[in-house]
């Protein structure tokens, strides 16, 4: 058994982070708060009206920068407070300032890749990168794993997760896939393993790349995973501190 130990959502998908106490979900539903909009960039091929993967999207994997951005999500009156080291800070309206955010955005993007073009909504669920509403989470003991063979630290930032769980063994996460688990108050069905991606190798405290994530995991384990995407199916609160056990 394990125990929640740090919470945290995206409100724009690969642009920011903002740390959580509890959060009341939803079966069938993404973390509220959680990838409510993404960064559409210029060669994208979605309109926005339903999920669509990730390569439509900006995102740290292809503009390190990006990871180094630290986010506040204000749902009253409906703004996104972005802050980042070298950018400076911004609040706006994700549904009604959007050139405002592409202006701010805009240094940060590397000039040989497609730019941010639009902010994207889809109504009703987060733009996760399962095509299915998911939860991510990772025992930290995995991630520890990844940080002693790599031989320095690696924040737990970098891999983006909703739910960060202590108490497991390396990789134990892996052995729920197709498993009941209990979430605090919450059951969930976990539904695979999370594949991973360039965005981790980035420190996300100066936005450079400095740790070979992909390389230690598949050096280490043969693999490229870290962590897995669960579906709630009943409703409930999770807060850091409960317990998080198999059914």
């Amino acid at each position: 058994m394990g125990v929640i130990s740090q919470l945290w959502r995206h409100p724009i998908k690969s642009h920011g982070r903002e740390s959580l106490s509890r959060v009341a979900l939803a079966a069938a539903k993404t973390m509220p708060g959680d990838r409510v909009w993404a960064v559409a960039h210029e060669a994208a091929k979605t309109d926005g009206r339903a999920w669509a993967p990730c390569a439509n999207f900006s995102r740290g994997a292809k503009a390190p920068q990006l990871m180094a951005i630290d986010a506040k999500y204000d749902e009253a009156a409906g703004t996104v407070t972005l802050a980042h080291p070298k950018a400076g800070e911004i609040t706006f309206d994700p549904d009604a300032d959007a050139a405002a955010f592409l202006t701010w955005v805009r240094p940060l993007m590397p000039d040989d890749r497609a730019q941010s073009a639009q902010i994207l909504r889809v109504p009703g669920r987060g733009m996760t990168d399962s095509p299915f509403p998911s939860i991510s989470l990772i025992g930290r003991a995995s991630l520890d794993a990844v940080a002693a063979r790599l031989g320095q630290p690696v924040e737990p930032e970098r891999f983006r997760a909703n739910v960060w769980i202590d108490g497991l063994t390396p990789f134990e996460e892996f052995e729920w896939v197709g498993k009941t688990i209990e979430v605090g108050g919450v059951q969930m069905i976990v539904r695979e393993r999370i594949q991973r991606c360039l965005a981790t190798t980035v420190n996300t405290s100066t936005g450079e790349r400095d740790a070979d994530t992909l390389g230690a995991l598949e050096a280490g384990w043969g693999h490229k995973d870290l962590g897995v995407y669960a579906e709630v199916v009943t409703d409930g609160e999770i807060a850091l501190g409960d317990a998080v056990r198999v059914v």
